[in-house]
Formats: structure tokens, C-alpha cells, sequence
């Protein structure tokens, strides 16, 4: 399966707060909220939404292509792509530019306060799906980019009769609703936190009911409750993988994606995609950044089978 991934390519600053953001917020001051937190640490990590989903795709043995535009500053992380059997043919630089930046500070109980800069990332409409070589892609993912690009990629799709993942996510709350209407209902899948869905629901007027009626299938994931798979009139609740290692939460919602969509493209039910998202995302949560864990895929099968089981369905991988 030939998949293309779209979104934000991103530096990560990544700080941790030595407290809880909640004890310092005053519910009836929000109109003037002024606050400042002395961290503890900061590491800088390769991140952005679509290399970090085509980490994880990469680990279980697909060659995912990155479809994005980034600054002078991204050879030393072209080259770590590359190295991690990611394709970046489709990446273009920008002269004059910086590569996105995500700032994000967690405190003890892993809430995020983030802000994000979308230098080079702005110029991702100037791409096309279309100017990519080779023949015409399976899959696109479309998750968070620059406004205009999550506006032309779903047409572009819908035009050349592409199916697209829709993963609109963090841009939400900057995509007029009827750009995201048009997005969701001709998406092939959508994926969202239980958060986003609510967001969704109210930016673009439909009803869950609605949105399952255009989408082959739908996955709202739910942070340590695990996700819930939609499909047609069936729905799967998928438990989150144990660990008793939880370092950042930082990505790990872009490597449950990659791993669903690696038991999506062996063909396998939903409940086992939504397992292999689900440990997925535990490998990235024990791990400070996003793409600073690692497996193979006999280690990933090997730890799946002590929690699940899959009939044997996950050999597929260890061809």
C-alpha cells in the first residue's frame, strides 16, 4: 500500500513543569489569565504530526511518503528519515525559512500547555498530491497543516478519487466549518480525541449519526480509557496497552495512528488495528519525545501476544 502522509514537520521543544497547571489557573480570572512556569527541563526532538505518524508505519515495515515543506535548518532530520526507511522525495525546503516549532510544557500529571510556530509549514499549500512521482497513492493522511493546505488536500483527494484519512485534530479550532465539512464527508476514515470529536461536532453541525453515514470507518481515541472504533453500525471499544512507564505524552496519539493503519493495511479486523495503535502509543508514551522509541516488528508481535491475542494474524508482519 502506497501511503502519503501530509501535516506539520516540526521541530519539538519539549519542557516538564514540576506541578499541576491546575493549581495555578483561577477559574474566575481566566479573562485576565497571566501566568508564567519555571521548568525543570527542556530537550529539543524531531517531531511534527506527519513524519511522527510515518515513524511508527516505518518500524512495522511499510515505506510511507512525506508530503510537506520545511525550513534550511531540516537536513540533519531529512537525513535521520531517510536512515529510518521514510521517503522524503515529496519534502521541500524554503529558502529563508525555519522548519515548524512545537513548544510544549507538561506538568505531573501530563497536561500540555503548548504554542506552535508554523514557519516553513505555511507554504504546504504550494505542494501537490498530484506532483508526487509514481503511480497514484492508496492512502493520504491528512492530519494538521496549514490552514489552506487541510482546505486543498481533501479536494485534491476527492478529485482524483483518493482515499483520504481525515485527521484534522489541532486545527480545529482554526478551519472554518465548512472547510471541515467538506473534509469529513469525503473522507474515507476520520480520526479524533474524545475532545476534538465534541470541537468537530459543534464546528461543522453534524451529528455523529451523520458523519458515520459518509465514512468507511471512524476512530475516537480516549487517552488512558483506550478508543472506540466506529464502523457502519458496529463499535469496538479497545483497551489502552498496560505500561508502568508513562515519561510524555507527546506523540503518542500520531503512533496509535500509525499502528492502526499498519493492521488497516494487512487487512486485519478492527479490533486487532485498534490493539496495534494501542501498543503503538504505549511504546511512544515511555519515551521522552516522539520518535525516540524503537522496535522491530517481531519485538512489537512478541509484545502485543502478551496482552492480546491475535490468532496469529500479526505474522503477516514478520514476513
Amino acid at each position: 500500500m502506497k501511503i502519503v502522509c501530509t501535516g506539520s514537520v516540526a521541530y519539538d521543544y519539549l519542557m516538564s513543569f514540576p506541578g499541576y497547571f491546575k493549581d495555578h489557573i483561577l477559574a474566575d480570572r481566566l479573562e485576565s489569565i497571566s501566568l508564567s512556569f519555571l521548568v525543570d527541563a527542556m530537550v529539543k526532538q524531531r517531531g511534527g504530526v506527519a513524519p511522527n505518524i510515518a515513524y511508527t508505519l516505518a518500524l512495522l515495515g511499510a515505506r510511507p511518503i512525506l508530503l510537506a515543506t520545511v525550513g534550511e535548518d531540516f537536513s540533519d532530520y531529512r537525513a535521520w528519515l531517510e536512515e529510518n526507511k521514510i521517503d522524503t522525495t515529496g519534502v521541500k525546503v524554503i529558502p529563508g525559512t525555519y522548519t515548524a516549532s512545537f513548544f510544549a510544557n507538561t506538568d505531573l500529571a501530563n497536561a500540555q500547555i503548548a504554542s506552535f510556530y508554523a514557519g516553513a509549514m505555511s507554504h504546504a499549500s504550494e505542494l501537490k498530491i498530484a506532483e508526487l512521482p509514481g503511480s497514484k497513492p492508496d492512502l493520504v493522511i491528512i492530519s494538521p497543516n496549514s490552514p489552506e493546505a487541510m482546505r486543498d488536500y481533501p479536494r485534491e483527494c476527492q478529485a482524483a478519487e483518493i482515499p483520504y484519512l481525515y485527521d484534522p485534530s489541532q486545527q480545529i479550532v482554526r478551519l472554518d466549518g465548512a472547510v471541515l465539512k467538506e473534509g469529513v464527508l469525503g473522507a474515507e476514515s476520520l480520526f479524533v480525541n474524545e475532545y476534538e470529536f465534541e470541537l468537530l461536532l459543534r464546528a461543522t453541525g453534524l451529528s455523529k449519526e451523520e458523519i458515520l453515514a459518509h465514512v468507511s470507518f471512524m476512530v475516537v481515541t480516549l487517552g488512558a480509557k483506550g478508543a472506540v472504533v466506529y464502523c457502519g453500525d458496529s463499535e469496538h471499544a479497545i483497551e489502552a496497552f498496560p505500561t508502568d512507564t508513562i515519561v510524555d505524552p507527546t506523540g503518542v496519539g500520531d503512533a496509535f495512528r500509525g499502528g492502526f493503519l499498519t493492521g488497516y493495511r494487512c487487512g486485519l479486523d478492527w479490533v486487532t488495528c485498534g490493539q496495534m495503535g494501542s501498543l503503538a502509543a504505549a511504546y511512544c508514551l515511555e519515551q521522552r519525545g516522539p520518535q525516540n522509541h524503537f522496535y522491530t516488528p517481531s519485538d512489537f508481535v512478541a509484545r502485543y501476544r502478551t496482552v492480546f491475542n491475535d490468532d496469529g494474524q500479526l505474522d503477516c508482519l514478520l514476513k
